[in-house]
């Protein structure tokens, strides 16, 4: 699938057209952006309160396998 996006300032002038243009794609959709308002990312304080943590559940002491090669005897 692929969308064609346009910002919400062109579509009354484009929208009309780009359908027309990919009416005979049936990969292709035809959206019209509706985000409005300012962009969080600007600001260097996202995430701040995340917390870093290690998601996969800790061995039990001495469950190591041993890791030494065997030896030549």
């Amino acid at each position: 699938m692929i969308y064609c996006v346009l910002p919400r300032e062109l579509a009354p002038e484009l929208f009309d057209k780009m359908i027309e243009r990919y009416k005979d794609n049936p990969e292709v959709t035809v959206i019209v952006d509706r985000r409005w308002g300012e962009e969080r990312r600007k600001d260097s304080t996202f995430g701040g309160q995340r917390a870093l943590r290690e998601r996969r559940r800790r061995r039990q002491p001495g469950s190591f396998l041993d890791t030494d090669p065997p030896s030549a005897a």
